[in-house]
């Protein structure tokens, strides 16, 4: 695994511990605790950003902010789980997928390589 490989997980478990916050943000100084989370997310972001293509980057980040959200919302703030949620995660988890398998077709006909 490339290294920018553990900004990305950095950066997306990052964004779901500020998301948490902000349900749970009650008191003024909870914000003192969110706010470096955020910057602290936005910086491992940026340094996935580096090394990796960043529609690649985005799409993960966005895909595991989405679906960490959603069973953040089932789990712990006791939401439906619905059909329709699972077959919507479905499609973000494929189309990011898709996304990195067609990046790394893009990088290997840039280098020469045969996939």
């Amino acid at each position: 695994m490339n290294k920018y490989w553990i900004y990305v997980i950095l950066t997306s478990l990052f964004e779901l511990f500020w998301i948490f916050g902000f349900n749970i943000a009650e008191q003024w100084w909870h914000w003192t605790v969110i706010i470096p989370v955020i910057i602290l997310d936005f910086w491992f972001l940026s340094k996935a950003c580096e090394g990796l293509p960043t529609g690649t980057v985005y799409a993960v980040f966005a895909a595991a902010g989405t679906v960490g959200t959603a069973l953040m919302d089932v789990y712990i703030f006791g939401q439906d789980f619905t059909f329709s949620k699972i077959i919507f995660i479905g499609v973000i988890v494929i189309g990011v997928i898709s996304l990195n398998i067609s990046d790394n077709r893009t990088a290997g006909k840039q280098t020469g390589e045969v996939y």
